[in-house]
């Protein structure tokens, strides 16, 4: 434990695991699909969800990394010796390697609007569509930002657990939620506020569908990070008095506060505007949101400059802190496997990502028309085969090795620390029996649903 670092604090722990829980997935994919089906009833089925799936599955991570404190190819291997479980370890690596790449492009882009509202540049944008359409489709520019975020991931990193991702979560984070606090109450004081709030809060039952549900699941699944790696990576750097079931409350409560919060921001601003859709899609943060601040704040330009930098600097902090514990996850494999020290192991997933972000930036501009992966680029290809397969396959196998492979003395061990925490015979029993069932047939529906085989 001393050798390879661990984390010094219990709220170190909890603002860490959040951040990688919090990213764009919370301020950009949460009110794009509560907007897109149907507003309060929508998050009534998603809060559920979290609680059902996320919770348990979470704690399954966490027995996992915090059992054999080692990265997450070893750890299965220390679990499951002899046995072909350790491929699921390499298949999180190669996912979050895969995301990373991605996931650079759009954090980039965040680091662009910050800069654009920072120098007064997104005020004076009167077709936010053309804007971002000619920023993306460059060859340059979205390469450099997307370089720019990468490095900053790789400094953070190499500085190890405590001095790097620990003291940097214990500011970021709180930052985070500062911000986020402002710009609700920036939100709640538009024209527009009463209306956004009465759509995140009034739910309309008639709306709820089985798409709605299986869209629900889907968002609680991605939005939680789990299954890649992340968390067992994060738990294997917990000390052996962490208590992993209320860690796991903690981050899964704070990474849904975050969600909601980002709901309050966003649609009093939808709703302010006339002609604003709060089923914008994926274009809602970079197309529809300027637009709307412009608009919102013509009279007031120095109210809508601050809103403006204040909203992209908080998808800033939230695409870092999740871009850190993607990388670490390789690095901490290269740095144990190999016997290197943090830096090389961090230049390692530092060099191979910027290579592939590279790529999904290009597939914007000059690479629009190559699209060698089943009619897709780069980018699409990424985001299309670990959203829609490894992620999901992960995560059935995650819950079948807890829940079966290994033996329940291992997981009531590490739910009770070894017998220091009085928790009761029939919550283990019941944590185990969603992770044999109630989790695998879920994210099977997600699965399926992600493939659109009954649409």
């Amino acid at each position: 434990m001393t050798e390879r670092g661990s984390f010094a604090s219990k709220i170190g722990i909890i603002l860490a695991t959040a951040g990688s829980a919090v990213g764009l997935g919370n301020i950009w994919r949460f009110p794009v699909e509560t907007g897109t089906n149907g507003g309060a009833a929508f998050i009534i089925i998603y809060l559920a969800c979290v609680l059902i799936l996320g919770i348990p599955m979470m704690t399954a991570e966490f027995i996992i990394g915090r059992r054999t404190h080692t990265n997450i190819a070893t750890a299965y291997k220390q679990l499951a010796p002899g046995e072909p479980w350790f491929l699921t370890g390499y298949a999180g690596m190669l996912c979050v390697t895969l995301i990373l790449s991605y996931y650079s492009v759009v954090a980039g882009w965040t680091l662009k609007y910050a800069m654009s509202s920072a120098l007064t540049e997104m005020s004076a944008v009167s077709d936010t569509a053309a804007f971002f359409n000619d920023f993306a489709s460059s060859t340059w520019a979205p390469m450099c930002y997307s370089v720019v975020f990468l490095v900053i991931t790789h400094l953070i990193i190499e500085r190890g657990i405590e001095r790097g991702i620990e003291s940097f979560s214990k500011v970021l984070m709180p930052i985070l939620l500062v911000i986020m606090i402002v710009l609700v109450a920036g939100a709640l004081s538009m024209p527009g506020a009463k209306t956004g709030v009465e759509f995140l809060l009034k739910p309309d039952f008639g709306k709820i569908t089985g798409d709605v549900v299986l869209s629900a699941l889907g968002q609680a699944f991605f939005s939680l990070s789990l299954a890649i790696g992340c968390l067992s990576t994060y738990a294997s750097y917990f000390k052996n008095d962490v208590n992993l079931g209320q860690t796991a409350a903690s981050v899964v409560g704070l990474d849904t506060s975050v969600a909601i919060l980002s709901g309050f921001i966003i649609f009093p601003a939808v709703f302010s505007v006339a002609g604003a859709s709060p089923d914008a899609g994926p274009g809602l943060v970079f197309i529809t949101l300027p637009n709307i601040f412009n608009n919102v704040f013509s009279g007031m330009p120095a109210l809508g400059y601050v809103f403006s930098l204040l909203f992209y600097v908080l998808l800033v902090l939230a695409a870092l802190t999740s871009t850190i514990s993607m990388h670490e996850e390789v690095t901490a494999f290269v740095h144990e496997r190999y016997q290197v020290n943090r830096l090389r192991a961090a230049s390692v997933m530092t060099v191979i990502s910027i290579v592939l972000s590279v790529l999904c930036c290009l597939s914007f501009g000059p690479l629009k028309d190559f699209t060698p992966f089943f009619g897709m680029g780069f980018f699409d290809f990424f985001n299309y085969v670990t959203a829609k397969f490894i992620m999901p396959i992960s995560g059935i196998i995650l819950c079948l090795f807890v829940g079966w492979r290994l033996k329940r003395q291992v997981v009531v061990e590490e739910l009770t620390n070894r017998g220091s925490l009085h928790i009761p015979a029939w919550v283990c029993s019941l944590f185990i029996f969603f992770l044999r069932w109630m989790a695998p047939i879920a994210i099977g529906l997600i699965f399926v649903n992600e493939l659109g085989i009954w649409k």
